[in-house]
């Protein structure tokens, strides 16, 4: 790791003002990732602004809408109880994404932001890895590839978008605030994230210097079925194989509301839009589960070592499905 300034912000303005001036500044929150990335040479930022002392934290609820501060540990918002009574599988997913150590550092923002694990943008040793360096091509075509994507991927990038709960978050069309030196706004959450296309190192709507500030998170009705399914080479501290994040309305026997959600294919966090379609107006049965996961993965691009995905993911959304159908509500 290269030498680099520290700079503590007290208070949001001139945390944004210093960022914003400087190409080579960048944030500090949790630092669980990006430390990582300082030390392998990936980043290599000229200053670190540490926004950890501003008032960007807490969950708060206001109706059906949970809004929770970007410098909100996981932990804490696992922990809060509207979490576990109204959106259970959001609970899951943070649970499930990193250890308690982990939880406990990193900042809802930070997850949002945080970078993919694929082995080829993690080693600057190999030069081929257009999201590092535009232009360098994509080693992850054409040498092995297993933790990588088969959605939203191209021969330009299939690196993977690592978050759990961003899966869940997508499920829930969460909007993401943001701040800037030219004011606030607020994205979507599904229009947060862009595919690589031909510009892989553009992984968000950011500008340089804007900072999360929230997400706003709406609440499931009361009622309402979900699960996250994770499925992984081991049962703790391990990235997603594939995975799932499902809500079910169920009313008079027939699927009202459906919200699915994948993680482990995509460049992005995945909405499956084509199955929540059809499960909607459809009594809720195994049949009608294995042909809407078949839907959730169309047109998939593979290499050799990501094949296997795609008979995976469909799997693991139909038994998503089947987990929450079979729930009586939330937990």
């Amino acid at each position: 790791m290269r030498e680099f300034e520290y700079v503590r912000a007290g208070e949001v303005g001139q945390a944004v003002a210093m960022v914003t001036a400087d190409p080579e500044t960048s944030y500090l929150a949790g630092g669980t990732t990006q430390l990582d990335l300082m030390k392998d040479g990936v980043l290599a930022p000229d200053r670190l602004v540490d926004i950890t002392r501003l008032p960007l934290g807490g969950v708060t609820r206001d109706g059906d809408v949970l809004r929770v501060g970007a410098l909100a540990s996981m932990e804490e918002l696992a922990a809060d109880p509207t979490v576990a009574e109204r959106l259970p599988f959001l609970r899951e997913a943070l649970l499930m994404g990193a250890s308690p150590q982990l939880r406990n550092m990193a900042t809802i923002g930070g997850n949002l932001l945080q970078r993919t694990r694929c082995r080829y943008f993690r080693d600057p040793a190999v030069s081929a890895c257009n999201k590092r360096r535009r232009g360098t091509g994509c080693a992850a075509v054409q040498e092995v590839a297993r933790m990588h994507a088969i959605l939203g991927a191209s021969e330009h990038c299939i690196a993977l978008h690592p978050s759990d709960m961003a899966v869940a978050l997508v499920a829930l069309d969460a909007v993401v605030h943001l701040l800037g030196a030219g004011g606030s706004r607020s994205v979507p959450i599904r229009e947060f994230y862009l595919l690589p296309g031909d510009t892989p190192d553009v992984e968000n709507v950011l500008r340089h210097g804007e900072l999360i500030t929230a997400v706003e998170v709406p609440l499931l009705p009361p009622g309402a079925r979900s699960t996250y399914l994770k499925v992984r080479d081991r049962a703790s501290y391990e990235f997603a194989l594939t995975s799932a994040a499902v809500a079910l309305r169920i009313d008079g026997g027939v699927i009202g509301e459906a919200r699915v959600a994948m993680g482990g294919v995509g460049t992005v966090p995945w909405r499956a839009t084509t199955t929540e379609q059809m499960l909607e107006g459809s009594p809720p049965s195994p049949e009608v589960f294995a042909a809407a996961a078949e839907l959730a993965i169309t047109d998939p691009y593979v290499v050799p070592g990501t094949a296997f995905k795609v008979e995976l993911a469909k799997r693991t959304v139909a038994r998503a499905l089947r987990t929450a159908a079979t729930q009586g509500g939330p937990r």
